[in-house]
């Protein structure tokens, strides 16, 4: 009775990284979605300054 309790305590926990992980990944899309041109604006003049 107690490993079969403690085994769905562990598929609850990967569930919940799962969760984390997912909200995670669609803040940094929306993030790039918004911020796309002004990171790459960022990225070129340090590329520039460089002078490569």
């Amino acid at each position: 009775m107690r490993s079969k309790f403690g085994r769905g305590q562990s598929g609850q926990g990967m569930v919940e990284y799962a969760l984390i992980l997912v909200l995670v990944s669609i803040v940094v899309i929306v993030i790039l979605l918004t911020m796309g041109n002004q990171i790459q604006n960022v990225f070129s003049n340090v590329v520039a300054a460089l002078g490569a």
